[in-house]
């Protein structure tokens, strides 16, 4: 199996567990700091530049 597609089963496991014993709320927060877990990556490896996207958005 592939490493992207390693991770997305198990960020899928991980959603579906966040899913069954956090109700729909918890559905949501798991996905909303998963994002924010993303973001952070992709900075620190240097894919994007989060500051560069926060500058932008706030102009327009």
């Amino acid at each position: 199996m592939d490493k992207p597609a390693t991770i997305g089963v198990l960020v899928g496991l991980l959603l579906a567990l966040a899913a069954t014993t956090g109700g729909f709320g918890g559905f949501l927060l798991a996905v909303g700091l998963g994002a924010v877990g993303l973001l952070v990556g992709l900075q620190l490896q240097g894919t994007i530049d989060v500051r560069a996207l926060v500058r932008s958005g706030s102009r327009g």
